[in-house]
């Protein structure tokens, strides 16, 4: 897992690392997917798509995105067509995340690509991609773990703890996933 680590230092701690551009467009995100999506009824999701590509998420084909998914940062997000990101589900996107054709992420699904060097002083946040190949399906309350990448057609238990890559076709469970 490549792990790109944020310096923070000439801030304090807590403090954005992002910049202030950055900032004004998670803000503005936030309000619109507010205001104009999360009450839309589900089959209404091309306008989701179309609020997303706004905001600079890649999208080819039609994929799917619940009304009540949480997406931290669209310019972050690519997907693919007729995959799915379910009812609930938190992408928790610091870094890419990209989920290829048909892949399904099961509700409340959490893909998360930041965490923290506990080992240094001033905590500093590391990002790393997470990639979910072509046909996979993410179950329920999956946590998909920073730098992450799940191969095409694997199956991944719900509940699940995924800490390591997932080699194509196979089914992991539990926590860590196996």
């Amino acid at each position: 897992m490549a792990l790109t680590t944020h310096d923070q230092s000439a801030v304090s701690r807590g403090a954005s690392p992002w910049t202030l551009r950055q900032r004004l467009g998670l803000l503005a995100w936030e309000y619109v997917w507010m205001a104009l999506c999360i009450w839309t009824p589900k089959p209404f999701y091309k306008w989701r798509l179309l609020v997303l590509k706004t905001f600079g998420a890649q999208i080819e084909g039609t994929p799917f995105v619940h009304q009540r998914a949480r997406i931290q940062i669209p310019w972050n997000l690519t997907l693919g067509a007729e995959a799915s990101i379910g009812d609930r589900t938190n992408v928790y996107n610091l870094g890419p995340v990209i989920i290829e054709r048909r892949a399904v992420i099961g509700q409340e699904a959490y893909l998360c690509t930041g965490t923290h060097d506990l080992s240094l002083p001033s905590i500093p946040l590391q990002t790393a991609p997470i990639h979910i190949g072509a046909d996979v399906f993410l179950g329920a309350r999956a946590f998909i773990m920073p730098g992450v990448r799940i191969g095409e057609r694997a199956i991944v238990g719900a509940c699940s703890v995924v800490t390591k890559n997932v080699a194509p076709g196979v089914t992991v469970k539990g926590n860590p996933a196996r």
